[in-house]
């Protein structure tokens, strides 16, 4: 689908999550709200199934990544990230996500994550295509990383970026882009400085449906179409409309993913 400055774009969305799915019209509800385009991070070998049956139904809608998340990274995480491995080899895919660490549920394979990171990154290097970035209480780790992978080459996302401004100005620095979602409407979050003093240049907007909807949607299960009104937010925070919001972060969206 060619860009159109009038459409909006989720850079993340679990659409395959079984809430989501049970919905039934939760695609057309998005694409009726002018989000036309959704790009679907994976977990692990189970969610791939259901993620591409979605991207098989919606071709010109939504776009599936491969990756092995954080937080599914156990004992069997060679397995695991041999069916990545796979994956990337037989299917075109948008991007290799969700990918990072997690510090916050638990540390006992810590060191996996690292490593599962860091082979995920050249993965991504290998097929030339953007990487999706977790980095929950462990933004500082993520970046130390990205810079030692970044031959020039490498691009993506910090999504849900909750970290500091210095913190988004290194990201930005490395070439990477921040996401922002429905956690930019909450009181307490300092996003709205950190947007204030970054601009849009590098910014894309995301939902992570089901998980972190918008005020004044907070507390109920979050969904795609929610997107406009994040861009609404961060519009009344920057003195701009929504719609601007949404054309700016969807062409920088383009600039990141090959497909769309």
């Amino acid at each position: 689908m060619p860009y159109q400055d009038n459409m909006f774009t989720d850079t993340h969305t679990h659409l395959y999550d079984e809430k989501l799915m049970a919905d039934g019209q939760q695609i057309e509800k998005a694409i009726a709200a002018g989000v036309t385009r959704m790009y679907m991070p994976n977990c692990d070998s189970n969610t791939a199934a259901p993620m591409l049956a979605i991207a098989d139904k919606w071709p010109l809608n939504c776009f599936p990544m491969a990756g092995l998340h954080p937080t599914y990274v156990k004992e069997n995480y060679l397995d695991e990230l041999a069916t990545v491995e796979r994956m990337l080899k037989e299917r075109k895919f948008a991007g290799v996500g969700e990918i990072g660490l997690d510090y916050y549920w638990d540390l006992t394979f810590k060191q996996q994550q690292i490593e599962v990171f860091e082979k995920q990154i050249d993965w991504a290097l290998t097929f030339n295509l953007p990487i999706i970035i977790h980095s929950r209480e462990a933004t500082p780790d993520c970046i130390e990383i990205v810079r030692m992978k970044q031959n020039g080459r490498l691009k993506g996302i910090f999504h849900c970026f909750s970290g500091t401004e210095d913190e988004a100005t290194q990201i930005i620095d490395l070439g990477f882009y921040i996401g922002i979602g429905g956690v930019v409407t909450y009181k307490k979050t300092t996003l709205p400085e950190i947007i204030q003093s970054v601009g849009l240049t590098n910014v894309v907007l995301e939902t992570d449906a089901p998980y972190l909807a918008p005020v004044p949607y907070r507390g109920k299960q979050n969904e795609s179409r929610y997107i406009p009104v994040i861009a609404q937010k961060i519009g009344d925070i920057l003195g701009i409309s929504a719609e601007d919001v949404g054309a700016i972060t969807t062409l920088n969206a383009f600039k990141i993913f090959t497909i769309h």
